[in-house]
């Protein structure tokens, strides 16, 4: 079988087992993991070998970035404090624990290695947070936090990754000596995504034609993380900093018939890239187990095991005692969040403390690994452990675990989707207000049935322009309104992006565009 018929089949595999996986209720990731890793051990099988850069451009790249530009900064604002007690507290007491047992059970392993394992293992993964949470439909609060963690944890994982990488070959680590490319490579990176989305903005708005704009997007996505990686800085902190403006920025300036064939064609994207990543995941145990040494399996199984059981237990010890602090500090000075949100609970703490699946990011630092590092095959083998039995045991019981809990919010969304509709339809229908032509009529009831009842979905085509230009108006001061709800926060992206499509389907019932 040569590498297309591979690759070709190894996507269609995937794509079955991602299938079985939605019918029996079980998170995809999960089912792709296990089927890569029985995969790989049988006769014939193909073994796909990628070099860890290029694997974390392929597959995070694109999905981080849909995932930020999903992302609401005004929900991650108003949840601040969870997310930095995650992204730092969580992420750098797993970085120290990991390398405090691995200095126990190793003792022959330096403290740079230990530590350069640790931050591997220690942050959670955005893809495997939006593909195993996503279906369960947990409430709203507890989604944006760990989608939020997810989105930018693996920055400061990678930073001290990089830092004690380097420490290794010049062996030397010390606080006082990263501090300064800590704070240079993460002011960096915040500035250079939004500076690098202001440029994509100079030009894009230009490109009509479709096939073009899907391309330019997917090459300068791919663009924004080589160019922060090879000027030093963090891919993930500059990737999130873009796509968070992008999204700000280009839904008004990005015509329906762009937008709507573009959105489709990434989420194609994102999930084939989603399922190839876990079934990767899978297809590496051969490979690392031939790596080792038969002697030393045993030992190396049971180290593993210990940084997989410590991984877990540190974010449950961190959590929870920072969730009580929350709860105890809402009892005692009251709970006004800014908005409606599910109150902390301790149903909550479990779920966002159970919730810590590690995916790509970690196998691929862990490969990424000079093959003169010290301990390397311990460290891919615990690195492909973790990842592995985070996404069983987490996985596969999270689900359980959420309607065990029976967590319910009032559905915010669904509430500001409502809002977001209503005052849709009241500016399409004022702007419509002083014609009383039959074209405006039709185009009032056109408003009607997609914004009020619903009821039809699909516009019909009209050629008469008087029509289309009715439809125009109040298409225009519809889409005015719901940007200014965005603006002033009234709001959240979930809610704006639902009403968009909307809109979208509307103008683009039209059947063309100026």
């Amino acid at each position: 079988m040569n590498g297309l018929e591979s690759l070709l089949a190894l996507v269609v595999a995937a794509t079955i087992l991602a299938a079985i996986a939605r019918r029996v209720g079980a998170p995809y990731p999960v089912f792709l993991a296990i089927g890569g890793a029985i995969l790989a051990f049988v006769p014939g099988a193909p073994v796909f070998s990628i070099p860890p850069d290029l694997a974390l451009a392929i597959f995070l790249a694109p999905i981080l970035l849909d995932a930020a530009y999903d992302a609401s900064p005004r929900d991650l604002k108003d949840n601040w404090l969870p997310l930095t007690s995650l992204v730092v507290f969580a992420v750098s007491l797993t970085t120290i624990a990991v390398a405090v047992v691995m200095r126990a059970l190793i003792p022959a392993m330096s403290w740079a290695p230990a530590v350069a394992l640790g931050a591997i293992v220690a942050p959670p993964d955005a893809a495997a947070a939006t593909a195993v949470l996503r279906p369960l439909k947990p409430p709203q609060r507890i989604l944006t936090i760990l989608e939020g963690e997810s989105l930018l944890n693996d920055a400061s994982a990678i930073l001290i990754y990089r830092l004690a990488v380097g420490a290794v070959a010049t062996d030397v680590f010390s606080i006082p000596s990263v501090a300064p490319v800590l704070l240079v490579s993460v002011a960096g990176s915040l500035i250079a995504g939004p500076a690098l989305a202001s440029l994509t903005r100079l030009w894009s708005h230009r490109v009509r034609d479709v096939p073009t704009a899907i391309i330019l997007q997917f090459v300068t996505t791919f663009g924004v993380w080589i160019l922060a990686d090879r000027i030093g800085l963090s891919g993930v902190l500059t990737m999130v900093g873009y796509a968070i403006t992008v999204a700000r920025t280009a839904p008004a300036r990005t015509p329906a018939r762009i937008r709507v064939p573009s959105y489709a064609v990434w989420d194609t994207i994102v999930f084939l890239m989603n399922v190839l990543a876990f079934i990767f995941i899978g297809l590496q145990i051969r490979p690392i187990l031939v790596s080792l040494d038969p002697s030393s399996r045993g030992r190396y199984f049971a180290v593993a095991l210990a940084v997989l059981l410590t991984v877990i237990v540190v974010r449950i010890a961190w959590h929870m005692p920072f969730n009580a602090v929350i709860r105890w500090r809402d009892r005692r000075h009251g709970f006004r969040p800014p908005r409606p949100m599910l109150r902390p609970t301790v149903g909550s703490g479990l779920v966002i403390s159970w919730a810590g699946m590690r995916g790509i990011v970690s196998l691929a630092a862990a490969l990424a690994l000079p093959d003169a590092f010290p301990f390397r095959d311990l460290i891919v083998l615990i690195a492909f452990s973790v990842v592995l039995g985070t996404l069983v045991i987490q996985g596969l019981t999270l689900g359980p675990l959420l309607r065990r809990l029976d967590l319910h919010d009032d559905d915010p969304i669904g509430h500001e989707v409502a809002a977001a509709r209503a005052r849709a339809l009241r500016a399409a229908l004022a702007a419509l207000d002083d014609d009383r032509s039959p074209f405006a009529d039709a185009a009032r009831e056109e408003f009607l049935a997609h914004l009020e009842s619903r009821a039809n979905t699909d516009g019909g085509e009209s050629s008469l322009a008087v029509h289309i230009a009715a439809r125009r108006r109040g298409l225009q001061a519809a889409r005015r309104e719901v940007y200014a709800m965005r603006a002033t926060d009234e709001i959240g992206d979930d809610a704006f992006h639902q009403i968009e499509e909307e809109l979208d389907w509307i103008d683009m019932a039209e059947g063309k565009e100026d």
